[in-house]
């Protein structure tokens, strides 16, 4: 029934070109967490939304935002109804399958200094060897200083890579399964390979450390309480010869993050209060102080009642999440011609039908997953159409191939309808994924849409 190709939609392409070029701006200048959360806060107040922890009261039509420890992001237009009676929330997350530096990652081997690692989320291993990478984060030292990482995507910067055995002497290892063929403590990052003259040990590594040491004044004992990612190099691209497509780094989930943010900047003031809510940790389940299972959305929306006067700040903010309504805005499997065997065509999501609707994810019977409720997926299917939003209804592939799991069943503890909504990627967790640019632009259309409803 929903299988209508959303570019046909067009007869003048320009907005969805030009929404394309503002969110590969966003991926480009946000490629961990921290720099999305970054580059979010800017575009916010370019806008004029403010911090909500600066403020004194609160009114009807005020643009805030709060931010959580560098790595979450609430975007919030107060609208017109009481907060108690519910607000409209769009939530996806922002980070990405990547590798992690190891708190002592540095080593030196047969003239070469090289970075330990740890991987993050779920990734095909082999998919991380011989590609160019990128080093950012944070280090910070003993005395509070932050000092930012940021090599690799600069022009005239160094670039870093995991290597992988030539193909001359790989007998034993093309033996191997796709899953044991590149071991997890072998994606380890070459950095260097001049020694320190004049030094007989570790004299590479103590090169590395010396130039760091010069650049950055940072020691190697200042790694311990460091947060550098390793992910790969360079900024995202057209895809096609038509360009219709997008290839680059982090598309799960900041695909479906820029588009629930900027929806929340364009809609401006409604009945009920919009909000954008931009989570890490969901690539490793969703916990600590900066997933979506940390209280900082209710103490938030705990904080907003505070301002307007509540009493009760707390019990109001739990009555305030069950009586909202949420799209999951997360990403689903777009279907793979090449791989056509891992889906099942009727009830999968194809690049360029639009916006995704999963009813369910999880996995093994449902498992993990939110299956919202026919009623509330009755409500959204009238909330697009109405708005002329082309969508697609989906199964993350085949019933006993897999599974994968988002947001919504945590946000659905507190008692609210939610549903997931998104849009399909092409090589989902790669180095390099792929979406479509009218996906990309129905699902901001889908989102304000829900927020106006």
């Amino acid at each position: 029934m929903y299988r209508k190709n959303a570019w046909e939609k067009y007869e003048d392409l320009s907005e969805v070109m030009n929404f394309a070029k503002g969110y590969m701006s966003f991926i480009d200048n946000g490629k961990t967490e921290r720099l999305a959360t970054k580059e979010s806060i800017k575009i916010l107040e370019s806008n004029g939304f403010k911090d909500l922890f600066k403020l004194k009261s609160i009114k009807s039509g005020d643009k805030v935002y709060a931010i959580n420890k560098n790595k979450n992001v609430l975007a919030m237009v107060i609208g017109k109804k009481p907060i108690t009676e519910g607000l409209r929330i769009v939530g996806a997350h922002i980070d990405s399958p990547r590798m992690d530096l190891k708190e002592n990652p540095f080593y030196e081997k047969n003239n070469f200094c090289l970075l330990d690692t740890h991987y993050y989320g779920g990734i095909k291993k082999y998919q991380w060897v011989t590609v160019p990478l990128s080093l950012f984060g944070v280090v910070v030292k003993k005395d509070g200083t932050v000092v930012d990482i940021n090599i690799g995507d600069n022009e005239g910067d160094p670039v870093f890579g995991v290597s992988d055995l030539l193909i001359h002497l790989a007998s034993d290892q093309m033996q191997k399964t796709l899953a044991n063929g590149i071991e997890g403590e072998n994606l380890d990052v070459i950095v260097g390979s001049i020694p320190l003259k004049k030094e007989e040990k570790d004299s590479v590594k103590k090169n590395i450390l010396k130039l760091l040491k010069e650049k950055y004044d940072i020691e190697e004992e200042d790694f311990v309480s460091a947060e550098i990612e390793v992910v790969p190099q360079g900024k995202s691209k057209d895809f096609g010869f038509d360009k219709s497509m997008i290839a680059g780094y982090g598309h799960d989930d900041r695909c479906c993050a820029y588009p629930s943010l900027k929806a929340v900047i364009d809609t401006q003031v409604q009945e009920y209060t919009s909000c954008a809510m931009l989570v890490d940790k969901e690539e490793i389940g969703s916990v600590g102080a900066t997933g979506a299972h940390s209280v900082f959305f209710e103490n938030t929306i705990a904080k907003i009642l505070e301002l307007e006067g509540d009493k009760n700040p707390l019990f109001s903010a739990r009555i305030a999440l069950e009586n909202s309504k949420m799209l999951s805005s997360d990403v689903s499997a777009g279907y793979d011609p090449l791989y056509a065997g891992a889906f099942e065509a009727k009830n999968a999501a194809y690049l360029g039908n639009g916006l995704v609707i999963n009813k369910y994810t999880g996995s093994r019977g449902k498992s993990g997953s939110n299956d919202a409720n026919p009623e509330y997926y009755a409500w959204i299917r009238k909330t697009f159409d109405d708005a002329n939003v082309y969508w697609q209804s989906s199964e993350l592939g085949k019933v006993d191939q897999g599974g994968g799991g988002t947001i919504a069943y945590i946000l659905g503890n507190y008692n609210m309808n939610v549903i997931d909504a998104g849009i399909p990627v092409l090589s989902m967790h790669a180095p390099m994924e792929i979406i479509s640019k009218v996906d990309l632009y129905e699902a901001y259309l889908g989102y304000i849409a829900f927020l106006k409803a």
